[in-house]
Formats: structure tokens, C-alpha cells, sequence
């Protein structure tokens, strides 16, 4: 499913605790638009701290109010290292989108697994 500019909100500079009201607004106006999730664009977002961290976990409470989700897109690989060391990735259910990479877990495309004709067999 395309997403419509209606659920999409850019996210940049630090995260600071004056941020997340007008936020979690624009999160609850968005989930009234088509579709369940609200996409937060954070490719923009330059810190990887506590006060962002609880301003994403803000965040996804606010849309799970609204009867939805938020889905992090393109997040620094400090900040995903940050989400997923304070479990929030895991205790929220954040669903984190990376355009241009690889699923995580999953080899790129194009990738092939080589066998050797010695080899056992599994």
C-alpha cells in the first residue's frame, strides 16, 4: 500500500520534551486519514538520546490511542541501536522501515547461498 502524504509526518532535529505534544497531535490528526499507521519519517532526526526515546515511545502511545500505530522510516542505525537496547522495539511493537536496505534477518537480494558437493547434508 502507497503511503498517502495524509499519514506522514517528517520528524528533524533533536527531540526535546517541548516537541512531543504538538507531535503526538499531528500523530492523532494523521491516523484519521486513510489507512491504520501513521508514518514518521525520521531520516532527519540528529540525536540518539533518552529525551528521543521517550518522544518516539510518546509517540506510538498517542496512535495506539487513536486506534493505531506509528512506523519509524529510515531512523539512524544510533537510534535503532538505542530503541532496541531500551526494548522498545520489542515492549511497543515499532515497526521500523529502512528504505534502501535490506529486511533485517534476510540476506540482500541478489545473494546467493553457494553449497559444496562435500558438504552434509543438514
Amino acid at each position: 500500500m502507497a503511503d498517502s502524504e495524509e499519514n506522514l509526518i517528517r520528524i528533524a532535529g533533536p527531540l526535546r520534551p517541548d516537541d512531543v505534544p504538538p507531535l503526538c497531535e499531528q500523530v492523532a490528526a494523521a491516523r484519521h486519514g486513510p489507512g491504520r499507521d501513521v508514518i514518521c519519517d525520521v531520516a532527519d532526526v540528529t540525536t540518539a538520546d533518552l529525551s528521543t526515546v521517550d518522544a518516539i515511545a510518546r509517540l506510538q502511545l498517542a496512535a495506539r490511542r487513536a486506534g493505531g500505530r506509528i512506523r519509524l522510516r529510515n531512523p539512524a542505525p544510533a537510534l535503532l541501536a538505542l530503541l532496541g537496547l531500551v526494548g522498545l522495539v520489542e515492549l511497543l511493537g515499532l515497526v521500523v522501515e529502512m528504505e534502501g536496505h535490506a529486511e533485517q534477518r534476510e540476506p540482500p537480494l541478489g545473494v546467493q547461498e553457494a553449497v559444496e558437493s562435500g558438504d552434509p547434508a543438514l
